[in-house]
């Protein structure tokens, strides 16, 4: 159940063994991002530009993904 004041974090549903991100949008952080095996371990925070920027990067193959 979403508690009221958490983000909703979602994973890909392609997430195979636990090797995956969630994802977060926070109207008060920005983005947020963790590791999906460490719920409550420590997120990067990304502003909606700095994240806008990210995806560009990663469609525009700039990244060795």
């Amino acid at each position: 159940m979403r508690q009221w004041g958490r983000p909703y974090f979602k994973k890909s549903s392609f997430c195979s063994v636990g090797t995956c991100v969630e994802v977060a949008i926070d109207p008060e952080r920005g983005v947020r991002v963790r590791d999906a095996k460490l719920t409550d371990g420590p997120e990067l925070s990304f502003t909606p530009d700095e994240w806008a920027a990210f995806l560009l990067g990663v469609r525009a193959g700039e990244f060795d993904l």
